[in-house]
């Protein structure tokens, strides 16, 4: 009998990573294409965990290698990212259902945004993992919930780019250009545009959610270190099992 294919958990901090190591058994330490790989079992399901790495090209070589190298069938991004969507508020998740890069411009020769020769901007989630990383958010959100942070789930458009986002006139630019062709991002990041791209290119199911770890702007940031510990580490480590429960007894 084939033993069935792994899911890919891809972080893109360690503390993330390090929280969901700490649960899972069967561990096997994998070094490939100058990273490291976890193999073994969260809550019973055979997984590999990674780091993605920072920018969209790092990413990419991450998800390429899980899928062609390990063989994962299924890919979950978890991270953070800056909100920009009205009404999402630090400490907030993001489960993106579409994914589109902001710094993609080869124009005149193709429309801004758009993937040069595929014939497309926008990358959306797998309709399955998506429904089931929202209901895994409503399932944990109430534990979540500590009074600092309401960790409310929100859908929608996640936009990534190789530079970090982080003046309010950054942000207003990038808004006003993708607003122009019907593009209303909830969060801006550095990667999961880029992992879409390569797990539909290879048929592989994807979806990303991101902890709110800032707005974007020029507004008063939290402590990051302490926030990824206390709160991004803990989000992505209570969803992802949560996830991992509801695909087991799917």
């Amino acid at each position: 009998m084939t033993p069935p294919a792994p899911i890919a958990i891809l972080s893109a901090l360690a503390e993330e990573q390090e929280g969901l190591l700490e649960c899972m058994t069967d561990v096997q330490r994998v070094v490939h294409a100058g990273r490291v790989f976890w193999c073994g079992r969260l809550q019973g399901v055979p997984v590999v965990l990674a780091l993605s790495r920072i920018g969209k090209v790092a990413a990419a070589i991450t998800a390429t290698a899980l899928i062609a190298h390990f063989g994962v069938q299924q890919l979950v991004f978890t991270g953070v990212a800056g909100g920009v969507g009205a009404g999402v508020q630090v400490g907030d998740v993001v489960v993106g259902s579409q994914y589109v890069q902001h710094d993609m411009d080869a124009s005149p020769l193709f429309p801004r945004y758009e993937i040069p020769l595929t014939g497309r901007a926008v990358w959306d989630a797998d309709a399955s993992l998506l429904a089931q990383a929202c209901e895994a958010v409503r399932r944990v959100q109430p534990a979540l919930c500590t009074g600092v942070f309401s960790a409310t789930l929100h859908q929608g458009l996640i936009a990534s780019g190789d530079r970090f986002v982080s003046s309010a006139a950054e942000v207003a630019a990038l808004l006003a250009g993708m607003r122009a062709v019907g593009f209303h991002p909830m969060a801006v990041e550095m990667e999961g545009a880029a992992v879409a791209q390569v797990c539909a290119d290879y048929g592989v199911p994807f979806v990303a959610l991101r902890t709110i770890s800032d707005r974007a702007d020029d507004s008063a940031h939290v402590d990051f270190p302490r926030f990824v510990q206390e709160t991004a580490s803990v989000y992505a480590k209570a969803i992802v099992l949560e996830m991992l429960d509801l695909l087991s007894n799917k």
